[in-house]
């Protein structure tokens, strides 16, 4: 059996066959296709950020383009997709951050299906008890990109690592995960208007 697989390598043309298909494993492919398939899913995080500080909470998450994150603490911290918009609220500095989903690397996460095709992977690592992906869209994010970690047996989400174009790393750890179910039509709601406002007073300086 191995030496039958070691011959398919000496066939002419196989690896650039693969080459010319970014080379996916069947695993990676695998792996991706289960979690195109969870359309819904909650559960706790915990974050951690380019300085090693700490944060957690309960995230909910509805396909396609659609998460919420609610921080734990004071801060009433919160990080909300519609599917159109991210938005970063912090009720605590009365600041509110939007930008386009279709400009973040959270898109890769959220899309309909996970696309491995196009030259988006830039590397799969096969280990015992973690399959990792790495994705990236350099038209869309820049330099910016996504790292995926599944189980290889289950093929469960286990966290995630956006690295920004400074090449500065926060990683989201998910646990008690529950897949399906529905959530509230607000849950991913972004408030516009407020968010307009909010951003108007700050820029006028009142």
């Amino acid at each position: 059996m191995l030496g039958g697989a070691a011959a398919l390598n000496l066939v002419p043309g196989y690896q650039l066959v693969a080459a010319a298909q970014a080379a996916v494993p069947p695993a990676a492919q695998k792996i991706a296709d289960h979690f195109s398939s969870v359309k819904s899913m909650s559960g706790e995080f915990v974050q951690f950020g380019p300085k090693g500080e700490q944060t957690g909470g309960k995230f909910f998450l509805e396909r396609p383009g659609k998460i919420r994150f609610n921080y734990d603490g004071s801060s009433n911290f919160r990080v909300i997709s519609d599917g159109k918009s991210v938005v970063i609220l912090n009720k605590k500095l009365n600041t509110s951050d939007l930008y386009p989903l279709s400009k973040t690397p959270l898109k890769l996460l959220l899309d309909d299906r996970i696309d491995l095709s196009g030259g988006r992977v830039k590397a799969v690592k096969e280990e015992d008890d973690l399959t990792t992906i790495k994705l990236s869209d350099k038209s869309v994010f820049g330099n910016a990109m996504i790292t995926m970690m599944f189980d290889p047996k289950t093929y469960e989400l286990r966290q995630w690592t956006i690295t920004d174009a400074q090449g500065k790393d926060t990683t989201v750890m998910i646990f008690n995960v529950k897949e399906g179910g529905s959530f509230p039509a607000d849950t991913f709601a972004i408030d516009y208007t407020a968010n307009r406002e909010l951003n108007t007073k700050t820029r006028s300086g009142g």
